[in-house]
């Protein structure tokens, strides 16, 4: 079929597809959570250092630092799968490695988020991993 459009309306049909912001947006504020979290993380690790089994399981017990490292969880593996997604698709050029490479990644960090959170969980509400 023959297309009657101009050149230059060709061109404006070629700008941003308005779908990469979200992730732009997304990346920049998991990054500047994760400041946050990682230093309070850090500060707390070094609180427990020398201390026991008990006492790091009494930690994690707590409500509001196991808030916080599930939160630290979900933000860095956000904040990981929205990075590895742009390296893929910046990358990799055969359309059928980047679908599963982008299913893959996805796969990976939530799976890997899930296992994070529940063996949280365990720990803090079962009082420990036994």
């Amino acid at each position: 079929m023959a297309n009657f459009r101009t050149p230059l309306r060709q061109a404006r049909g070629m700008g941003s597809a308005k779908h990469g912001v979200g992730h732009f947006i997304g990346q920049r504020v998991s990054a500047v959570a994760l400041i946050f979290l990682v230093l309070w993380g850090v500060t707390s690790a070094l609180s427990l250092n020398g201390a026991g089994y008990e006492d790091a399981v009494g930690w994690l017990q707590h409500p509001l630092n196991a808030t916080l490292l599930a939160l630290t969880i979900i933000a860095g593996c956000y904040h990981m799968q929205l990075g590895m997604r742009v390296i893929i698709e910046d990358y990799i050029t055969a359309p059928g490695s980047k679908l599963a490479l982008l299913i893959l990644n996805l796969f990976v960090a939530w799976g890997a988020g899930a296992l994070a959170i529940v063996s949280l969980l365990k720990v803090a509400v079962g009082g420990g991993a036994h």
